[in-house]
Order: structure tokens, then C-alpha cells, then sequence
């Protein structure tokens, strides 16, 4: 009787709608419990097909991993691209407004953007997810190839500094290390301040 009904269960997805349904598990696995409760097994359970029929669209925890991967750079890219427009902003207003995008991701959905951070969970060098990667950082070149006035240091440089302070303060933030705060002097959200630090240097 289970065998009959898991099967009767497994047979009403289609090929591309099981697939979808597996992805919307894992994700919902993901931000209940993090990343170490999400399983091709347990994703299966949810869904309600046998353990083995996830096989037909991921072999591995890792091609799963890349898969969701994949989705979370894609809307991140999206929601920069809308948050970046219209394209008269100025160098302040576009760093402002792409921090602010990561960091309000970042507290959002805290377990996806620490898998964005594994890379020993997912295929980085995969063709299709390399390209969403991509697509996010080159959002942040394009402000600074733009907009910089700084000549001594190319946009990459650059945009690998504020990555790696934008990046750090999330996870501080994630981790519990840092607080919501405002800076004494001018009164500013911390989280403006520190992205200041940066643009001071570049203008």
C-alpha cells in the first residue's frame, strides 16, 4: 500500500514540476533549519515521493546545492538591477543602494546568503551558476567604472575592497558579533556609515 501510493504521488509531477517542487522543499528546509537539514532524502519526504526520485534531477547533495545556489544569485541579481535604477543615481546613492540590497537580503533569508558563502556545497565552476555569480559582482564594477575618481586603483580592486566590507558585515551581523547601531558622530545607521568609509575613499 505505501509503495502504491508513493508512486501514485510521484506520477502527478511532471518532469520540470517535480524538479520545481524539489527546489521549493530544500529552500523551505533551508530557511527553517539551515543548511545541514537539507537532504535529497528529506526533500523527497516533503514532497511525498520515494527517496530515489529526486535521483532523476540531482545525483548529489551538491548538484542540489547549485541548483538553489543558482536561484538565489539570480533574484539577487534581480532585485540589484531594479534597485540600482534608474541610472542617474551617483556614486553614493549606488553604493548605498547596493549594500543596502545585500545586507537586507542577508538578514532576510540569513541561511541562503551563508550557503552563498560555502562554496564546498555547490559547483562554483558551473557554466550557468558562474554567470549569475557574475552578474551580481558586476553590478558593483559598473558603479565604479562609472563613477569612481579614484585613478590609483582599478574598479576590481575596488570592488573587491567594498565586497569584502559589505560581506563582513553581514556575516558579524549573521553571526551575532554585531548589533544594529548608529555611528556617535553623525548619527547615521552603522551599516551607512561603514559603506561612507569606503566612498569617502573614492570621491
Amino acid at each position: 500500500m505505501d509503495t502504491v501510493n508513493i508512486m501514485s504521488s510521484e506520477s502527478n509531477y511532471h518532469h520540470g514540476s517535480l524538479r520545481a517542487a524539489l527546489i521549493k522543499a530544500a529552500f523551505t528546509l533551508l530557511d527553517k533549519d539551515g543548511i545541514d537539514a537539507v537532504t535529497i532524502r528529506q526533500i523527497a519526504r516533503v514532497v511525498g515521493v520515494a527517496h530515489s526520485a529526486p535521483a532523476n534531477h540531482f545525483k548529489n547533495k551538491r548538484e542540489l546545492f547549485t541548483a538553489l545556489a543558482l536561484e538565489i544569485f539570480k533574484q539577487l541579481s534581480k532585485t540589484l538591477k531594479s534597485e540600482l535604477e534608474p541610472n542617474d543615481k551617483n556614486l553614493r546613492e549606488s553604493i548605498h543602494a547596493f549594500s543596502k540590497t545585500i545586507l537586507d537580503f542577508g538578514l532576510k533569508h540569513p541561511n541562503r546568503y551563508t550557503l552563498l558563502s560555502r562554496r564546498d556545497c555547490f559547483n562554483s565552476s558551473d557554466e550557468e551558476l558562474y554567470k549569475s555569480m557574475e552578474e551580481v559582482y558586476q553590478h558593483m564594477t559598473r558603479i565604479l567604472s562609472t563613477h569612481s575618481n579614484e585613478d590609483n586603483l582599478d574598479a576590481q580592486s575596488q570592488a573587491i575592497a567594498l565586497w569584502s566590507m559589505i560581506h563582513g558585515y553581514v556575516m558579524l551581523r549573521l553571526e551575532g558579533a554585531l548589533i544594529s547601531g548608529s555611528d556617535e558622530l553623525t548619527g547615521e545607521d552603522r551599516q551607512i556609515a561603514i559603506v561612507d568609509v569606503i566612498i569617502n575613499g573614492l570621491i
